[in-house]
């Protein structure tokens, strides 16, 4: 086997890494050592896991490398490296959710998504950092640590998924799986410079993850790219509905289509913007503008409305949840404050708010369904803000003081509370040097279509490139 740099080998796609498997000019015992290498010389002062499960990602590493001599690879993902957030189940390995109240819980089955991924052949590194019970979006856990962002360690990595995008996004894994209720994909990969696809409700399965809100709970992909999210997309996604297409990361070249159909939103997610974020996104408008998509105005009345109705529906599905588990209130001492303080605000949620944030998500959903008939994506921030300072709470914008989790979760929300595809996809830096993530969202079961949109504006920049050297450098 050729001999090269293990940092080298950290930064391939899933495509090259996968390749290059099939030649045997690399095995997978050098692609986990070569992970394990970066987490040992890094996670130190990022913290991005919580678990790390090496001897068994070597003894699987050595297995797939028996298989693939064998008989070929089951996937592209065959003997490939990967990691995933702490709230999907792993048998045998202790699943945490970020909390204290699991900090033993080992569970005796594999999560769908866990399963799916080994049948494919990809090797799991460990189980990554997260916020508490995937309830904010900080990443800062009382319990097992704040995880740092790779750019600047002082500030977050976004959360929940935030040990998940720090991993992928300093080279400790080539992907790994989040959860997102609230934007907990997306808005890590923006802050982190990465991609971060929230799929249409149901077409990955949560089966066997710790829950937060049921009816707007997502699962899907943090890779560097949009072909390695397209690849993991592939092997964890359920059926689509008939004479839909299955995104496919062999057609994304060959599609080749790029006289789009873009909707910038005339209400709500341009409201509040840094300038140095507003600035990026507009520099990607004209990118899309240049490839050939054609930007129109849509109208989403009711996003306004939907704040307040998401937030409730939100806070009643998450208590009710916990306490149907016997967490909450008998365990109420052991949460970080933060979440617990949510918890209770969840047994104030009246039936009546419960039922209207019913009706206004219908009516969102109708304003996007709407939309689509006349582009083929919404193109918003990602997050409004750069990555914030560990325990800021508040930042400024236009002169005026505006809170953290109200920002974040305000531009992601709306995806999850429609059940619309919404991907996240690095697009500049701010003046400071903090990646910034364009957020295009889709049609319901419109992933290939929304994934062939983010992979033409992609090979029209290098952004995903110069997050890899920038990380790998620091």
């Amino acid at each position: 086997m050729n001999q090269r740099p293990k940092s080298d080998l950290t930064f391939l796609s899933i495509e090259q890494a996968a390749r290059l498997l099939r030649r045997r000019e690399i095995s997978p015992v050098e692609l986990v050592d070569a992970c394990l290498e970066r987490v040992q010389s890094l996670d130190a002062s990022i913290n991005a896991f919580i678990t790390l499960t090496a001897e068994s990602a070597r003894r699987r590493a050595r297995a797939a490398e028996r298989e693939l001599r064998r008989g070929g690879a089951r996937s592209p993902l065959h003997g490939i490296p990967i990691c995933l957030k702490d709230n999907f189940w792993t048998k045998g390995v202790r699943t945490t959710a970020g909390s204290k109240i699991l900090a033993d819980f080992v569970p005796d089955a594999d999560s769908d998504v866990a399963t799916r991924l080994a049948q494919a052949g990809a090797i799991l590194l460990g189980k990554t950092n997260m916020h508490e019970f995937a309830y904010g979006i900080t990443s800062e856990n009382p319990h097992y640590g704040s995880v740092r962002n790779p750019w600047a360690r002082d500030r977050i990595s976004g959360g929940s998924s935030g040990g998940s995008a720090a991993a992928v996004a300093t080279g400790m894994a080539f992907a790994s799986m989040g959860t997102d209720t609230g934007g907990s994909i997306r808005i890590p990969a923006a802050l982190c410079g990465i991609v971060g696809l929230k799929p249409t409700f149901g077409l990955v399965s949560v089966a066997g993850t710790v829950l937060l809100c049921e009816s707007m709970d997502h699962a899907g992909p943090l890779a560097r790219s949009v072909a390695d999210a397209c690849v993991v997309l592939e092997t964890i996604a359920g059926a689509y509905p008939r004479g839909v297409a299955r995104p496919n990361h062999r057609t994304l070249r060959r599609k080749g289509r790029k006289r789009f159909r873009l909707g910038l939103p005339e209400q709500y997610y341009f409201e509040r913007v840094d300038s140095g974020v507003h600035a990026a996104i507009d520099a990607a408008v004209k990118t899309l503008e240049q490839l050939g998509a054609r930007v129109e105005r849509v109208s989403l009345p009711h996003l306004h409305e939907s704040v307040e109705a998401s937030t409730n529906l939100g806070l009643a599905e998450a208590t009710s949840f916990h306490e149907s588990q016997g967490y909450y209130p008998a365990r109420a001492a052991e949460y970080g404050e933060d979440v617990r303080g949510r918890l209770e605000a969840g047994t104030k949620v009246r039936a009546t708010d419960y039922l209207h944030a019913l009706k206004v998500k219908r009516m969102l959903r109708r304003d996007f369904d709407n939309a689509f008939e006349r582009v083929d994506a919404i193109l918003a921030p990602a997050s409004p803000i750069p990555a914030p300072g560990l325990g800021e709470n508040e930042v400024e914008i236009a002169g005026e003081k505006a809170g953290v989790r109200g920002l974040l979760v305000g531009a992601s929300r709306p995806a999850n509370f429609t059940g619309h595809p919404a991907l996240a996809v690095p697009c500049g830096f701010t003046p400071a040097g903090l990646p910034v993530g364009l957020q295009l969202i889709g049609p319901r079961w419109g992933e290939a279509k929304l994934l062939t949109i983010a992979y033409a504006y992609e090979k029209a920049t290098q952004w995903h490139l110069t997050a890899a050297t920038v990380v790998e450098a620091s």
